[in-house]
Order: structure tokens, then C-alpha cells, then sequence
């Protein structure tokens, strides 16, 4: 006998519409950025490296989505004291830099999204957009 739950999911078509209001703002700024959108088990569903964008900052904002989306947390907030102990063991795809935050609806996560190459606030609030495009909720006061 199998036993079921149903599970919220984010979307391609949603992942879309948050890559899109993240280009936008950064655009806005005048910062380009490397977007990563990923889904609660960190699979890539959604990317873009804006012209100008730091080509390393496609690594790095990959690990804040990855990072945020397995932690339930803003990347930022993973301890640094366990930082390269979980990275190490994660195969170096985890990180506490700035700038990515778990996709969350009615308290459960759905994914992650990663925003790198610009300054770590500039990067948050790129994050923060993709956030609000699609309703989900944001965990930083």
C-alpha cells in the first residue's frame, strides 16, 4: 500500500515570472546579475547571467539558491562556523553569502533563489522581487 501527501511545487511558469522581475530590478539598479532559481530539492528550473554580470557570481548565486532552498533560511544566515563543514560534505555547493532566500508559501519551501555579482544588499533585494512577483513570503524583516 503506498501512501501519498499532496505538496506544493513551484512551477516553470512560476520560476519564469520570477526571473523576470529579478532582471527587472536589478536592470532598475543598474546592476547586472547572475539569477538561480531552484526547486525544494535544489534542481535547476530557472537562470539568467544579465550582460555584465560577474561570470564566477554564476557559481556562487547557484550555492546561495541551493543554500537557502536546503536550509528553509536566507543563505546569509547559515553559521559560519559550519560553513566549510557543510560545504565540504555538501560537495562545495553551500554557502552564508548574502543574497539567497528560500521560496516559501504557508511555511513550506519550494525552492531557493540565488542572486550574485552585485554588493550583498544589491543582491538581497534582486531576491526579494523574484519574491514578491509570485506572492511568496519573505523572511527578512
Amino acid at each position: 500500500m503506498s501512501v501519498t501527501r499532496p505538496a506544493l511545487k513551484l512551477t516553470h511558469d512560476g520560476a519564469l515570472k520570477m526571473l523576470a522581475a529579478a532582471v527587472a530590478r536589478a536592470t532598475e539598479m543598474g546592476v547586472p546579475q547572475n539569477v538561480n532559481i531552484v526547486d525544494e530539492g535544489g534542481n535547476l528550473l530557472a537562470f539568467v547571467r544579465m550582460d555584465g554580470a560577474k561570470l564566477l557570481s554564476r557559481e556562487t548565486s547557484l550555492s546561495k539558491a541551493i543554500t537557502a532552498a536546503s536550509h528553509r533560511q536566507p543563505s546569509s544566515r547559515l553559521n559560519p562556523a559550519d560553513e566549510i563543514k557543510l560545504s565540504l560534505a555538501a560537495g562545495q555547493r553551500l554557502t552564508n553569502l548574502e543574497g539567497g532566500l528560500p521560496i516559501m508559501f504557508d511555511g513550506v519551501c519550494v525552492g531557493g533563489i540565488g542572486v550574485g555579482s552585485g554588493k550583498g544588499a544589491e543582491d538581497v533585494e534582486v531576491a526579494r522581487a523574484a519574491l514578491a512577483a509570485i506572492g511568496a513570503q519573505d523572511q527578512i524583516p
